[in-house]
């Protein structure tokens, strides 16, 4: 692990030689985090990416002995689409993070059927207030643009889902990027949780975030490198 400190970009290397060790290496992490939080307040609440890049990491995290009845699982972002779809983030939680000891787990779903993404976003804003914040742990992914979560270089109204003193907790996305709207936790809510972890795999990946961490760079995972009050955790396989 190596930590690093770039143009005010802080956060800890952490490569690894193929994508299976890192898989079992991040669920350690994460099982140590979310087992520390049950015990300092009898519960954890975990927020993952979709993708299918954590598709390992899931089934290796949802072996761990955790005490997964004390858990509550949200997401990071999710397609406006319903669970059934191929693109749900939702769908790829419950095949596999979902499964073993992590049935056990409450799942809290970002859609739901809605006249439109703003009012799917209003009703998961008031809805999440009730889960116990900060988050204790937050998993995210980024694309070859630099975005993560659903903050896309050409979202409508970046600047305010970039807000770090943002009072919302779930706003609506719309970038042509993106294919169909979003719905995303704020970077506010990202930033404050205990431990922030980025999973990148692949070269591309590695390259993207390279250029994300040089001078002058406006990529959305640099607002998040940037504003984390702690190092954010980076782990890179090939």
């Amino acid at each position: 692990m190596a930590r690093e400190q770039l143009n005010g970009a802080s956060y800890n290397w952490n490569p690894f030689p193929d994508r299976p060790h890192l898989a079992a290496a991040l669920a350690g992490r994460v099982a140590d985090r979310l087992t520390r939080a049950i015990g300092e307040r009898g519960t954890a609440v975990l927020a993952v990416s979709g993708g299918t890049t954590p598709a390992k990491f899931f089934a290796a995290l949802s072996a761990m002995p955790i005490a997964w009845d004390k858990v509550i699982v949200t997401l990071v972002d999710e397609r406006f689409v319903p669970a059934s779809s191929p693109r749900s983030n939702a769908g790829l939680v419950a095949a596999n993070l979902l499964q073993n000891a992590a049935k056990a787990a409450r799942f809290v779903p970002l859609y739901h059927e809605a006249s439109g993404i703003e009012d799917a976003a209003a009703s998961d804003d008031a809805a999440l207030r009730s889960l116990p914040w900060p988050l204790d742990v937050v998993v995210l992914g980024m694309g070859p643009d630099g975005h993560t979560a659903s903050f896309f270089p050409d979202a409508d109204d970046l600047a305010k889902l970039l807000d770090p003193a943002s009072d919302r907790i779930i706003l609506p996305v719309h970038a042509a990027s993106a294919g169909e709207p979003r719905l995303t936790l704020t970077l506010a809510r990202i930033i404050d949780a205990g431990f922030i972890a980025l999973h990148i795999e692949g070269e591309d990946k590695r390259t993207a975030f390279d250029c994300a961490v040089a001078p002058g760079s406006r990529k959305p995972i640099r607002a998040v490198l940037d504003a984390a009050p702690r190092p954010v955790e980076v782990f890179w396989a090939p």
